[in-house]
């Protein structure tokens, strides 16, 4: 579970979110919704710990991200909007990289690893370093990357961008197999179309506070979810 009790988190004399609450339960997949600016990605860089916040508190399954960061992010993989990787690395290596972190044995990595690579069609190119590489593809090795330590909570920030129809409908699958688990997956999108159809549950945030949350059909009732983010942002 997440759980984000009054969050706020200020640049300066400018608040970016101001006294945000909701739950993320076990088994969702958690649509994170608002405009540019709107403080999706300030709210996601606190929930992973990379930003601090000026007031409030983010659980992880019952655990403060402010208070026990490592054991939180033992737990949770963080897929951001622009891929930041080594790039000087051999993909494989930044992957074994990022295994190496969390203390992945040998047996699984390589089993996930395989499997990933497969699906995202990059197993003849993890010998290539990252700098050669299409945004899609670099993309795909932060998926990678996430998704082979097998992570109970799987936060991502627009993650559809810059990659290709198959591999968008391949993250859609490997995202409902996540949550039949009972894992939780949160994201950040614009394309509410496919969040509309993928996600349980949605928050709205404008201008730093939140709007609305609640399930996808609590929210949108008969209409679809473009028109009712449309509807509130106007």
């Amino acid at each position: 579970m997440i759980e984000i009790k009054n969050v706020t988190k200020k640049y300066g004399n400018k608040i970016a979110i101001e006294d945000v609450s909701f739950t993320v339960n076990d088994g969702d997949i958690f649509a994170f919704i608002g405009h540019n600016g709107a403080g999706k990605t300030t709210l996601i860089k606190s929930m992973v710990g990379i930003h601090d916040f000026d007031s409030g508190d983010i659980l992880i399954d019952g655990m403060s991200i402010k208070d026990n960061p490592i054991e939180c992010k033992k737990i949770m993989a963080f897929v951001p909007d622009n891929p930041e990787t080594y790039e000087h690395m051999k993909a494989i290596d930044y992957i074994n990289f990022i295994c190496d972190m969390y203390d992945i044995d040998n047996e699984t990595r390589k089993e996930n690893i395989k499997k990933y690579a497969e699906l995202f069609d990059m197993e003849d190119k993890l010998g290539d370093t990252i700098d050669s590489y299409s945004h899609g593809m670099k993309q795909k090795i932060v998926l990678i990357s996430a998704l082979a330590h097998n992570p109970k909570i799987l936060i991502m920030d627009e993650p559809f961008v810059g990659l290709d129809p198959k591999a968008v409908f391949d993250i859609k699958e490997i995202l409902n197999e996540m949550v039949k688990e009972g894992k939780i997956v949160f994201y950040s999108t614009h394309i509410l179309d496919v969040a509309e159809k993928l996600c349980s549950r949605v928050a709205i945030i404008k201008n730093g506070r939140l709007i609305k949350s609640g399930s996808m059909k609590e929210i949108k009732g008969d209409k679809s979810l473009e028109n009712v983010f449309m509807e509130l942002e106007g």
